[in-house]
């Protein structure tokens, strides 16, 4: 018999067993007596266990098949009921609490060593005199350059407790022929929600956020507060790309824009418990024309936002149909440092309508719809998006809103889907073009020593010597093929540069010059074109 065979009749009996091993690690507070119960279903796979652990002939990892088990039980359930393996938990509380303990750089792997990006504002890192460009080669005498080193090995040497004794850093530094001594004490580093608060022009201020995460809503509340301070009555919240989070962050930054008791979110457990949430009198901007952007990967909390305010017929919803994530999450601890992120209910809209895209053929198949929205022209065309007449709602003053399947904008903005475009979307977010900036800035670092934000976005002109060093570096013979995308290439370029150099505000503020759903904002605006006002 094959080792593969042998094992089998082991995994089948740990995978029946393991569901109500599973069921009685879970963490619901109102359930948690018949939850915790000892019953024999659950002695039975406890003894289980115990068996394979003592008894049986070869040496097993009982750890790394329940692990499989988990994932096995997970996938059949729904696509965001998932298993946060040990490995992975401390991460994925990070994203959510909104920071994490190091020194506060980001850096490349380049060439075996670690080259500094950039340094966050105010981090332990830039306070301690660390510079981009800087390679950190040793942590408290450390090697942390080679072919051996990776990239999770340099982040454990990186981070630590909070205010943990100093680790001593020695940095190669251009121009500088001996190793620079840095001490740098570890601290909470923001990892901030708001990746841009400014003004498009006199009066329309625009906020973009890429998380809803603990401290999202008070990193809103402040952007609000200083874009209505500097005369913005007007605003563009940018949910694109947005994944989602915490619920009630959603509620909250809804809240801000909704008058007292209108509402807001209606979530439904198994046995039909409803929970309401509505707004409070507490919204700074109830009054103020609002505009929202989407995108098809505006998911989860992002629709909870767009589908409250759609409802209640504030704002204008513009780009294309979001993601479609209709289901409730609640992260529950296993008791061996893993969680599970369970579904526990649904949530609706105002007008009733869940936006949940079916889920019945599988993960794969869930989260490879991009490609038949692509297929069927939707990207392209709102007359291409299919819905479904009996999930129709109206909302109070009329307007006709569908549910199944993300949520619909009331202005739709067409993708650019030509392969030119595409190629140059997708040299941008898979970090090709980031490297490429980075390499460029290294070498000509003193060029932009004493160039203010300002004088960048306002006067820095992406050469066509630039954009032939890029397609050279990008290996693309031919560069004809790019012709009329040039702009936009030099646009990319710039916007990478700017990261770099002055972090995701002034990114964001050179890409929204040609972006067309902002170019569409500024047209029923009537203000044309687009240019970031000078404060």
């Amino acid at each position: 018999m094959s080792v593969k065979k042998k094992y089998i009749p082991l995994l089948i009996g740990v995978a029946v067993a393991a569901g109500i091993f599973l069921g009685s690690k879970l963490n619901f507070n109102d359930t948690s007596d018949k939850i915790f119960a000892t019953n024999s279903k659950k002695d039975k796979l406890n003894r289980l266990i115990d068996y394979i652990d003592f008894e049986y002939v070869d040496q097993v990892n009982t750890d790394s098949i329940v692990d499989v088990t988990v994932n096995s039980i997970l996938e059949n359930l729904d696509p965001h009921s998932v298993y946060i393996p040990v490995d992975q938990y401390e991460d994925s509380a990070n994203d959510m609490r909104g920071n994490f303990t190091g020194i506060g750089v980001s850096f490349y792997v380049h060439q075996d060593s670690i080259a500094v990006i950039r340094t966050i504002k105010g981090g332990p890192a830039e306070k301690a005199g660390i510079i981009a460009g800087d390679r950190i080669l040793y942590a408290d005498n450390k090697q942390l350059f080679g072919q051996g080193v990776d990239r999770d090995t340099i982040s454990a040497y990186l981070k630590g407790e909070s205010n943990s004794r100093k680790v001593a850093l020695q940095v190669k530094r251009k121009g500088v022929d001996a190793l620079v001594d840095i001490s740098v004490k570890r601290k909470k580093v923001p990892l901030v929600s708001v990746d841009a608060a400014y003004k498009l022009n006199d009066d329309l201020g625009y906020i973009k956020l890429n998380r809803f995460a603990e401290p999202t809503y008070k990193e809103f509340k402040e952007a609000l507060s200083d874009l209505k301070d500097a005369g913005a009555t007007k605003l563009v919240l940018d949910l694109r790309d947005n994944p989602g989070g915490y619920i009630s962050t959603a509620e909250d930054i809804v809240d801000e824009f909704l008058e007292d008791d209108k509402l807001i979110l209606v979530t439904k457990n198994k046995n039909g418990e409803e929970d309401e949430s509505f707004a409070t009198s507490k919204g700074d901007f109830e009054e103020g024309t609002l505009y929202v952007l989407i995108n098809e990967n505006s998911a989860s909390a992002s629709e909870i936002v767009a589908g409250a305010l759609q409802d209640n017929d504030k704002g204008i919803i513009i780009g294309r149909r979001s993601f479609g994530k209709g289901l409730v999450q609640r992260e529950m601890a296993l008791g061996d440092g893993s969680a599970v992120r369970l579904t526990i209910a649904r949530y609706y809209t105002p007008t009733g309508r869940s936006i949940q895209k079916p889920y019945g053929k599988g993960n794969d198949a869930y989260y490879d719809e991009y490609e038949s929205r692509y297929v069927n022209g939707e990207l392209q065309s709102s007359d291409s998006i299919v819905v479904n007449d009996s999930l129709r709602f109206v909302t109070p003053k009329g307007k006709v809103v569908y549910g199944g399947g993300g949520i619909i904008p009331d202005i739709f903005v067409p993708k650019d889907t030509s392969l030119q475009n595409e190629t140059i979307e997708y040299i941008a977010n898979n970090g090709f073009m980031s490297y490429f900036a980075f390499e460029y800035l290294d070498a000509r670092r003193e060029d932009f020593v004493d160039q203010t934000e300002a004088e960048f976005v306002y006067n820095y002109v992406v050469s066509d010597t630039i954009v032939a060093e890029f397609l050279e570096y990008a290996k693309i013979n031919n560069a004809n093929t790019f012709a009329r995308y040039k702009d936009n290439l030099k646009l990319v370029i710039k916007a990478n540069l700017a990261q770099q150099l002055f972090g995701d505000q002034t990114s964001e503020m050179i890409s929204n010059q040609q972006d067309p759903m902002i170019k569409k904002v500024l047209e029923l605006e009537g203000r044309l074109p687009v240019t970031p006002v000078k404060d």
